[in-house]
């Protein structure tokens, strides 16, 4: 009688797990497969999965002066753009931390979470199989003043332990070198000494909680690639560590790159001669020393402009742009940052550097000419315009191209009309080196020479173009009245899509060739990452509209309308 029953026990056996089939397929629509153990249900879903965004909180607010480059900004972008991907809102997750200490805490905790099963997304224990999981980070690093001007996406390098060590030795051997000194002189006050110790004291504890937190971040993020997830680096590389795929968003180079180009077109360089040179400044700020008093890292200032000089370079070596100041010639190299650096970190520095610059001949002099000047950022270039108003120039960016009026680019970003452009008229030969006049007779040449005398001053005092980047809200009405000309910012929603479409293809197991945007870069000294980018957006008066104002990243009212 057993073995009569046992069939109809098996059967019925079967058909109640069926019916359980049944009924978790028709809660989980979206599962193509199921493996149940120890009571949990991991699901392999058809759905992209999950994303899980790890990003520094925004750390830049400098007199109600904000740039639209802010990971708030970004992460909007990114949910949207995700969900019009196919991920569900529950799937994607943010968690935002002000130190690496917090935030390598962070990942390590979710990523141990998950592969445990501790962490699932409902009360039926159903959780999401690790190669359907994406983590977006963005690795905290600490940032000077000036570098935090640029906004938030700078792309920067964070060290790992080994760096660290080698640095922290290097500071152990000029402290070394510095207490012999101290020793071998007179005078020396123990007061100091202790201040000195005291300080390498806290600079050394500080940088070991560095090199934990870097460490703790790598071992999660490499715990996570070895379970199955997946790894988008956002900005930030890390030495010697090879995300699935790098999010490379603006760096020292290609924003000092922007404006010199749009300079070079602007002022259109290619038609300037030796007797009539255009005249154009660049300031580069940075900061000498950092809060505890050591030299801070003038990486960014180099490399700016280095892609500064990799565009203007050659016109400053053929005589057709020269610096008002003398600070950079025909003999300068991209390795002379330093002719055009200052430190920004003091008050006022900026207006008395251009002062400086563009001082007169004497105090009746007409205001030097300047063609142009790149300030780098939206907060120099806002000091830039207060000390051009101060020292005399007038007009806007606007008459560099007389057919533009400023009532035109108002009603351009309006949309009641389009703007008009024709060339400006600029004599290969300037007025004061023109001898074409010396046969005319003598009352010509006085009415000539009164007359271009008026002419002269009037360009010595045109306002020049006043480049920047990052966007600042503050600025965009000095933008729309042609005082500032240009400012950059990054393609937000393009970069959000496009990361949004490598987040549904690693979770689906594919590779990112398909992508147009996608190249195989070098990421923290790793070879063949595939890295996302896309062109820095150039903004001014007159591409405004379509730039900021259509996309959603400021109203009407940001722009003084």
């Amino acid at each position: 009688m057993v073995f009569t029953r046992r069939p109809a026990a098996v059967l019925t056996a079967i058909v109640a797990a069926c019916a359980m089939a049944i009924s978790l397929t028709a809660c989980t629509t979206d599962a193509n497969s199921q493996d149940t153990a120890d009571d949990q249900t991991t699901v392999t879903s058809s759905a992209p999965g999950v994303v899980a965004m790890f990003t520094p909180s925004d750390g830049i607010t400098l007199n109600q002066q904000t740039p639209l480059n802010k990971w708030a900004k970004l992460t909007p972008n990114l949910t949207k753009a995700l969900t019009s991907a196919g991920f569900k809102k529950g799937d994607i997750s943010h968690t935002t931390s002000d130190s690496l200490d917090k935030q390598s805490r962070a990942i390590q905790d979710y990523v141990v979470n998950h592969l445990s099963g501790s962490n699932t997304t409902d009360d039926a224990g159903i959780v999401i199989s690790p190669d359907n999981i994406t983590l977006l980070v963005a690795p905290v690093v600490e940032a000077d003043a000036s570098t935090r001007q640029y906004g938030d996406y700078v792309s920067q390098e964070l060290s790992t332990a080994d760096t660290a060590e080698g640095s922290d030795s290097t500071d152990s051997s000029d402290s070394s070198n510095s207490s012999d000194s101290s020793d071998s002189s007179t005078g020396s006050d123990s007061t100091d000494d202790s201040s000195s110790d005291a300080s390498k004291t806290v600079g050394d504890s500080k940088n070991a909680a560095q090199a934990e937190a870097v460490d703790r971040l790598v071992s999660s993020l490499k715990l996570a690639k070895e379970s199955g997830m997946h790894v988008v680096l956002m900005g930030n590389s890390i030495k010697g560590y090879k995300p699935d795929a790098f999010v490379r968003f603006s760096d020292a180079q290609a924003i000092g790159k922007l404006q010199a180009e749009k300079i070079v077109s602007k002022l259109e360089l290619s038609k300037a001669s030796k007797d009539n040179p255009k005249y154009i400044e660049v300031l580069m700020p940075y900061t000498a020393v950092d809060e505890s008093g050591e030299a801070s890292d003038s990486t960014f200032a180099q490399e700016a402009f280095r892609g500064i000089w990799q565009v203007l370079g050659a016109y400053y070596q053929k005589g057709v742009v020269e610096s008002p100041s003398g600070t950079l010639n025909g003999n300068s190299t991209e390795d002379d940052w330093q002719s055009v650096a200052y430190d920004a970190s003091k008050e006022g520095s900026t207006a008395k550097v251009l002062d400086a610059r563009l001082a007169k001949a004497d105090e009746h002099a007409s205001p030097t000419r300047i063609d142009g000047i790149i300030a780098m950022n939206d907060y120099i270039a806002s000091e830039v315009v207060t000390e051009l108003d101060d020292l005399g120039y007038t007009g806007s960016a606007a008459d560099i191209n007389p057919q533009i009026t400023i009532s035109g680019i108002v009603g351009n970003i309006t949309g009641k009309k389009d703007l008009s452009r024709s060339d400006v008229p600029d004599p290969i030969k300037s007025p004061e080196k023109d001898d074409s006049a010396d046969s005319t007779d003598s009352a010509d040449t006085q009415d000539d020479s009164t007359a271009t005398d008026k002419t002269d001053k009037t360009k010595d005092s045109q306002w020049p173009l006043v480049t920047g980047y990052g966007a600042y809200v503050s600025n965009i009405p000095s933008i729309v009245n042609g005082k500032q000309w240009m400012t950059g910012i990054e393609d937000r929603q393009t970069l959000a899509e496009n990361i949004a479409e490598a987040c549904a293809l690693l979770n689906k197991g594919q590779t990112l060739t398909s992508m147009s945007s996608v190249r195989n870069t070098e990421v923290g000294g790793k070879k063949k990452v595939p890295t996302i980018s896309g062109p820095l957006l150039a903004v001014s008066a007159s591409n405004l509209k379509a730039t900021l104002i259509d996309p959603g990243y400021i109203s009407l009212a940001d722009a003084g309308l």
